[in-house]
């Protein structure tokens, strides 16, 4: 059985280098084969600063882009987020777009992809954890930090030394056993809230 892996795309800014990071991803889980890889780029959503009126866990949205991006973050199993590291957190557009759901990232694991200089990202991961652990995603130890990534870049693609390439194996093995346990809680969790 294959779980839907959503990899977020965190940067919106113009010339980005995020999608190139995420396209080398997908290809590395559609080979793993314990994945559906599905590339989810928050710059498509168009999300505003979060402006729905009532408290996201009562799912209660009244916008036409919440709901979509509702829809598509509750459909997905489990989370690899590519991030670069702006002033050693996550990109704003990245803290909004968790910031606008709930009950839809409850109980699912979650990766990094970071990229960045000297850390590889490192700083921008480990603060993003505590929002994360808020909405109840559980984000896992194992990482894929590329350091000063534009060495990793040529002819408009990623290409990573074996380091990496090693470390992406690593964390989808485990993305996969936490995938597995957390679909218990999620059925649970839901006929709870239902009753």
């Amino acid at each position: 059985m294959t779980h839907k892996l959503h990899i977020i795309i965190g940067s919106t800014r113009p010339g980005r280098v995020g999608p190139l990071f995420a396209k080398w991803f997908a290809d590395v889980a559609r080979e793993h084969g314990k994945f559906e890889p599905v590339v989810v780029d928050i710059a498509e959503f168009n999300l505003p600063l979060f402006d729905e009126p009532k408290h996201p866990r009562l799912g209660q949205y009244e916008n036409e882009h919440t709901k979509q991006w509702s829809q598509t973050i509750s459909e997905g199993d489990a989370f690899v987020f590519v991030t670069p590291e702006y002033n050693y957190f996550i990109p704003a557009p990245l803290v909004n777009a968790i910031t606008y759901l709930s009950t839809e990232w409850n109980y699912k694991p979650a990766g990094f992809l970071s990229y960045g200089g000297v850390s590889g990202g490192l700083r921008a991961v480990e603060s993003a954890k505590t929002l994360m652990n808020t909405v109840k995603i559980v984000p896992i130890p194992e990482g894929v930090p590329v350091p000063n990534y534009p060495q990793f870049l040529a002819d408009g693609q990623f290409k990573p030394n074996d380091l990496i390439a090693a470390g992406a194996k690593t964390m989808l093995d485990e993305l996969d056993r936490w995938t597995g346990a957390l679909k218990a809680l999620r059925p649970a969790k839901q006929a709870a809230a239902a009753a």
